[in-house]
């Protein structure tokens, strides 16, 4: 299941105006670690249809959007409830982090 990209517009609806639970990943297609990281969150997003969103932004193509929250390198994976951060994680990230956050928020 890949996931489903965001733009600004796109990304206001689904965070701030529907408000639901999701995280975005702001990734590159030339970084080697989100190579990694973004297939991990493919597998792992029909664990969570219907509770959780899972969602990227292309920081090459959306770089304001990116630099909106101040963020250093990629991937980052920010997370989301109610149209509020929830927190981070940065960088190489096991399956395991994801879910304990995930779980952390819903």
């Amino acid at each position: 299941m890949s996931l489903l990209q965001l733009n600004p517009k796109s990304f206001e609806e689904k965070i701030y105006d529907n408000g639901e639970v999701c995280l975005v990943v702001f990734s590159r297609k030339t970084c080697h670690v989100c190579k990694e990281v973004v297939p991990m969150l493919e597998e792992l997003a029909p664990t969570y249809i219907g509770r959780v969103g899972f969602y990227y932004v292309d920081v090459e193509e959306d770089k304001p959007l990116y630099q909106s929250f101040s963020l250093k390198g990629v991937p980052q994976i920010l997370f989301f409830k109610d149209g509020e951060y929830q927190g981070k994680l940065s960088g190489q990230v096991e399956e395991e982090e994801v879910q304990e956050k995930i779980e952390e928020i819903i």
